[in-house]
């Protein structure tokens, strides 16, 4: 499918904009909680490893908070398009975010103060919602008709996604005493079927559509978007087995080689389209993919380097900044503020002989402040965990919150524009984002 002809089904697609822009606006308000909360735990960050607190708090504000909610506001979006299939009723998904957001927030300040009765109430609506959601994405992936490679990609992120459920479960009943799995056995799973399975392939899966849109190209071909997949679930399937004590050592060094692999193919079917799309220059947005990619190949470099117990202190904190911050958040943010204007566009279009372009709905300045923010935090960061400096990453942190306020303007002039430029029918749509 070409760019063009993704497009031309987008139109008679689109969910109301209540829906994708309140996902998204919950995650741009978790980004800044995030970096406050790892703010007020910036003294245990350097060599955070495992344990509740607020580093720990800070993670799940991230992952859950902008990259999942992300992810459900976009994927419920784009998948119905790509897949040419009805949208899921607009009350569902209002109820999977108004379950799901308090749902985070309670999770993560039971994390960063101690308080397991929090964290278990937060995790169960957590979960609850997320159930829901991945009901309404097999309805979609079932159904699905076109784009073969996407849909591989999803189907395999849904079954990650059970997995990571599961043993955030585990890891949940855990702390309130009860042991249904070993816990380092449900910490290694969940690490890799959340961050690279779950997140990491519907990551992947999406770039074969939002990469060629934006830069006017057509769609990688599907022979290699399937090898690619398969590579990375060979290379989970490993990990698994090595979580669970079989030839560990062996096993995630093979799984590590096997998504390097598995990268190395996307990245080249992902340069193809950036190298014969019509439109070349990206801006900063695609920096930050571009920047989200290099991350993604050093944080497998650092989980080979954990594999083989090498002795590099901070190395496991190293592995989780580079993968989370580094290639999850970094990515995801780049294509963030993509991906809003355009949908804020394509709703205006509809009733509009000449709607806004995504350019004209979006605050550039605000966005180069969170562009150097971001990756001066990213960077503070790393050097706080090499050199063991609870200083340097409370400097980082106040950084990069000053970047997340920055990118929560961007969200709020994007609003106010949509607002500013719709049909007076469309007034009461945007209102309720």
């Amino acid at each position: 499918m070409a760019a063009g002809a993704f497009l031309g089904g987008a139109a008679s697609r689109l969910l109301p904009a209540s829906i994708p822009l309140r996902f998204f606006g919950a995650a741009v308000a978790y980004h800044l909680l995030a970096w406050f909360a790892l703010l007020a735990g910036s003294e245990w960050l350097p060599r955070f490893e495992a344990g509740l607190g607020w580093p720990l708090a800070a993670l799940h504000l991230v992952t859950l908070g902008v990259l999942v909610m992300t992810v459900i506001g976009a994927s419920l979006q784009l998948l119905p398009v790509a897949t040419r299939q009805p949208v899921p009723p607009a009350r569902w998904l209002a109820a999977i975010w108004w379950l799901y957001t308090p749902g985070v927030a309670a999770l993560a300040l039971g994390m960063g103060t101690g308080r397991p009765l929090w964290m278990a109430a937060g995790a169960l609506a957590v979960l609850l919602a997320l159930l829901g959601y991945a009901a309404l994405l097999a309805g979609n992936l079932r159904g699905a008709r076109g784009m073969p490679g996407v849909v591989m990609h999803g189907w395999a992120a849904w079954v990650c996604l059970l997995v990571a459920l599961a043993t955030a479960l585990a890891l949940a009943l855990f702390w309130l005493g009860v042991l249904p799995l070993d816990r380092s056995v449900a910490v290694a799973l969940h690490v890799a079927f959340a961050a690279y399975g779950f997140m990491g392939l519907f990551g992947l899966g999406l770039s074969y559509i939002l990469v060629p849109m934006f830069a006017l190209s057509d769609a990688p071909d599907e022979r290699l978007t399937i090898a690619s997949c398969a590579l990375a679930v060979a290379a989970l399937a490993l990990a698994a087995l090595a979580a669970f004590g079989v030839a560990t050592s062996v096993l995630r060094v093979a799984a590590i080689v096997l998504a390097c692999l598995a990268v190395a193919l996307h990245l080249q079917l992902m340069r193809k389209a950036l190298r014969g799309g019509m439109r070349r220059q990206l801006g900063r947005s695609f920096t930050l993919v571009r920047v989200g990619w290099v991350m993604l190949g050093l944080s497998l470099a650092a989980a080979l380097g954990v594999a083989l117990g090498a002795p590099l202190p901070g190395l496991a904190t190293l592995f989780g900044l580079t993968l989370i911050v580094g290639w999850l958040l970094t990515f995801l943010l780049g294509i963030l503020q993509r991906i809003a204007p355009f949908l804020a566009s394509m709703h205006l279009s509809r009733g509009s002989n000449r709607p806004p372009t995504p350019s004209s709905l979006s605050a550039e300045r605000p966005l180069a402040i969170h562009f150097f923010c971001h990756l001066a935090a990213l960077a503070g960061l790393a050097l706080a965990v090499v050199a063991g400096s609870p200083r340097l990453a409370a400097l980082a942190a106040g950084v990069g919150a000053v970047g997340a306020a920055a990118f929560g303007a961007f969200f709020v002039v994007l609003l106010h524009r949509m607002r500013a430029s719709a049909p007076a029918e469309q007034n009461v749509s945007t209102r309720a984002a």
